[in-house]
């Protein structure tokens, strides 16, 4: 037997993915700037630190451990290391760091970043 209206059952799975890739697109398109959930940083350094971290993620935007990796040596030729960053979702975490050099934040959606700096 025919379908009336000439889609078959495929047709309704394909058009639920692709409303689902664009909800996901527009979730990020939406999100798509710097959201600094702390920082004791000062502002000139928290800019520049924010600046680069959307460029590194933007740049390398699947594979957090590349975009991690141009974020610390970028922050220890300008400010002197050793800084280290964490790139991805979902994780949690506990550091010990120098006062005044400590950013977290969140850019694209759910892509976290933190980056300090201890000795």
């Amino acid at each position: 037997m025919a379908d009336v209206d000439g889609q078959g059952p495929g047709s309704q799975q394909a058009a639920s993915s692709n409303a689902d890739s664009t909800e996901d697109y527009d979730y990020k398109r939406l999100h798509n700037f710097p959201l600094v959930k702390y920082s004791d940083m000062n502002e000139e350094l928290r800019m520049e630190a924010m600046e680069l971290c959307v460029t590194a993620c933007e740049k390398h935007a699947t594979n957090n451990e590349l975009a991690a990796k141009m974020i610390k040596e970028t922050m220890d030729k300008k400010f002197g290391g050793p800084w280290h960053a964490i790139v991805g979702e979902g994780y949690s975490f506990e550091i010990t760091y120098n006062l005044k050099n400590l950013l977290y934040m969140f850019f694209a959606g759910s892509m976290a970043i933190c980056i300090w700096k201890c000795t």
